[in-house]
Parts: structure tokens; C-alpha cells; sequence
């Protein structure tokens, strides 16, 4: 039985609590959170379970209490590095939802510490494993699909939701809404690309939401709309188009990925697919829905896939193997929004080298 704490019991960390009550072979001893309102959502999640759960208002108690095997650190996005200053060096398993850290600096001073930690350290990209975009990734892979050249991703939905003290209002906490909420875009590109990002272009604003709102005098200074184009090293280049203003939105995300041989278009939200190549042209093309997952007994906010991410670290936990999502996909997701938010302030084109620094030219 593996033994889970949570630190952090906001929307995600009830989505972690949710999805573990429904995996076998894992009990969750430890909560952390010092918000009182948090606690008790936490509580209501765990109902009859909370009996067995101790609870601490704070990571260093949590850790220091032994009870745990597994920690999630699912605390607001600015926290991250702190709460894991405190973890790191441990003899705890981590998942640290996304994004990794608010700025890429921050994200490598993680990654120096964890030099010290032993057990596994996961990154909390969970959009990998929604079932359209796993089964998409499938046939991208495959050998008759061709070589990638272009990835567009559209994501047009509604505004960002009310968080614990509003903290996802302002891009001091969040890192900016191409690292807060892209990074998982971004992510996905990479992995899609198979290779390193090195030129960053946006254009974005404020130009809808959250502009009459005020918090201690302050309005909210996080963007709603972008356009992200991004090269790879590889030659392969991507592009996002977000809108936070889009209620009005049949398909909240689709991923495209043309090769030299082959379109897929992934409709994220519909959980439909369709395929075709070149040689058959538009009448060739095929429309496929995507199979329910089995193993999926919580869907949650992301149609399942924190509940299947908790599977594969499970696995890796249990067969003492390596994250699947790993520091290296964290930074760089977080690089290449930090890039397109310092693109967008500047006008400018921002190139990335290997070790995550910028450019302007």
C-alpha cells in the first residue's frame, strides 16, 4: 500500500485526492494546507477516509511525520520552489503539478537540488494522457505517418476560474498565462517535435477579461489571447493560438500535426480523430472516436488523464524505474512560455539555447 500525502487542497489538489480514492493499493495519510476553506474542501473529498488522515498546515510538517511515501505538491504555481526546498533530499516520491516554477531561473534552481533526491521526480503535464491526444500521439508515431513538419494548437475557451486568494489573477504569481496555463501546449509540442526549442514569436494582450476587476487596488495583468509561433532545432516549427474569451466554442482544443505524408487533427475535447494522407487526399480522409479508457474509474477536469498519470507513476514507483515525465520536459515547457511572454512585452523574437537562456534580436 503506497502511501500518499497532498500538499496543496485547492481545485488540483482535490482532483489528486478524487482520483487516488479510486486507484487501488494507495491510501492517502497526510494532508497539508494552510488555508482553512482548502482543509475543509479537502475533507469533503476524502468523506469517511478523513478518520485516517492527519492534518498539517504546513510541507515541513507533513514530511517530518514520516506518513508518507508519496507527496503531491499541487500548491499555487509561485510556492512551487519553496514547497520543494522542503521536499527534495527527502525519502518521498514527488508529483509537483504544473508548471514546474514560474520563471525559468527558478525552475533551475529545482533542478540543482534535485541532483540530491534519490526517489522519482515527477512533473504534473497531465494533458499527455487525456485519451484523444495518448491515442493521437500513437498514430504519429507510427512508421507509415511520415516526418513531422507543422504542430498548431487551438485552444479556445472560457476565462481563467476564481483560485484560493486569487493568486492566478496576476503574472507575478502564475509566471504569465503562456507559462501558467501553456506549458502543457508547449509540452506536447516538444514531445510531438521530438526535439528542443530554439526561436519564440508572440503576440498577445488583455484585451476582455478580468480588466474590471480589482484586488487591493491592483487589476489583474494576466493575458487572455496570443499567438505563439515556436522553431525546433530539428526544423520543425508550431504554432499556438489561445483565446480565454471563447465560451462560444464548440471544440475547446484541437491538435494538428502535418508530416510529409500525413494530417492528424485531434479534437480534444470531442474525443475524436481524423487521419489522412496525401496520397488519398480529402476523400481519404478518416474520422474515428476515441475508444473510452477502462482503466479509468475518475474523469475529473481532464477526462481522466490525472487518474491514468497516477497509474504510471504508480508503476514506476513499484518498479523502481524513472519519471516518464521528468525535470527536463518541466523547464523546458516553462522556458518556451517564459519566451513567448517576454516576446509579447517586447515585440521581439526570443531565441532559446541549451542550457534555457534568452536572446533578444
Amino acid at each position: 500500500m503506497l502511501r500518499y500525502g497532498i500538499v496543496g487542497t485547492g481545485m488540483m489538489g482535490s482532483e489528486h485526492i478524487m482520483s487516488l480514492r479510486n486507484i487501488d493499493g494507495v491510501e492517502i495519510t497526510a494532508v497539508a494546507d494552510p488555508n482553512e476553506i482548502s482543509i475543509s474542501l479537502a475533507k469533503a473529498m476524502l468523506g469517511n477516509l478523513q478518520e485516517s488522515v492527519k492534518f498539517f498546515s504546513s510541507v515541513k510538517d507533513l514530511v517530518d511525520s514520516q506518513l508518507c511515501d508519496v507527496v503531491v505538491v499541487a500548491t499555487p504555481n509561485m510556492t512551487h520552489e519553496e514547497v520543494l526546498n522542503d521536499l527534495l533530499g527527502r525519502d518521498v516520491h514527488i508529483l509537483v503539478e504544473k508548471p514546474l516554477s514560474i520563471s525559468v531561473d527558478s525552475c533551475k534552481r529545482i533542478l540543482n537540488k534535485a541532483k540530491e533526491h534519490e526517489k522519482i521526480l515527477w512533473v504534473g503535464l497531465e494533458y499527455r494522457y487525456m485519451p484523444a491526444l495518448s491515442r493521437g500521439l500513437e498514430m504519429i508515431s507510427g512508421d507509415d505517418f511520415g516526418s513531422v513538419k507543422m504542430i498548431s494548437i487551438v485552444e479556445h475557451r472560457y476565462p481563467f476560474l476564481p483560485k484560493v486568494n486569487d493568486w492566478n489573477r496576476f503574472e507575478k504569481n502564475t509566471g504569465g498565462t503562456l507559462v501558467e496555463k501553456c506549458c502543457h501546449f508547449f509540452d506536447l509540442m516538444s514531445l510531438i517535435a521530438k526535439a528542443e526549442p530554439i526561436k519564440v514569436y508572440a503576440s498577445g494582450a488583455q484585451d476582455v477579461n478580468h480588466l474590471d476587476e480589482s484586488y487591493d487596488s491592483k487589476t489583474p495583468d494576466i493575458l487572455d489571447n496570443a499567438f505563439v509561433v515556436v522553431d525546433f532545432d530539428n526544423k520543425v516549427r508550431a504554432c499556438l493560438d489561445i483565446c480565454m474569451f471563447a465560451e462560444g466554442s464548440k471544440d475547446e482544443q484541437t491538435v494538428s500535426v502535418v508530416s510529409d505524408k500525413a494530417k492528424v487533427e485531434i479534437k480534444v475535447t470531442a474525443g475524436q480523430i481524423n487521419y489522412g494522407k496525401r496520397s488519398t487526399g480529402s476523400v481519404g480522409v478518416v474520422t474515428s472516436e476515441v475508444e473510452k479508457d477502462e482503466r479509468i474509474k475518475y474523469e475529473g477536469f481532464h477526462h481522466g488523464s490525472t487518474y491514468l498519470e497516477h497509474l504510471d507513476l504508480m508503476d514506476a514507483i513499484l518498479n523502481n524505474s524513472s519519471a516518464k515525465v521528468d525535470l527536463k520536459s518541466g523547464i523546458r515547457s516553462v522556458a518556451i512560455g517564459a519566451a513567448a511572454e517576454l516576446s509579447v512585452k517586447t515585440g521581439k523574437p526570443v531565441y532559446i539555447d541549451s542550457d534555457y537562456n534568452f536572446t533578444l534580436r
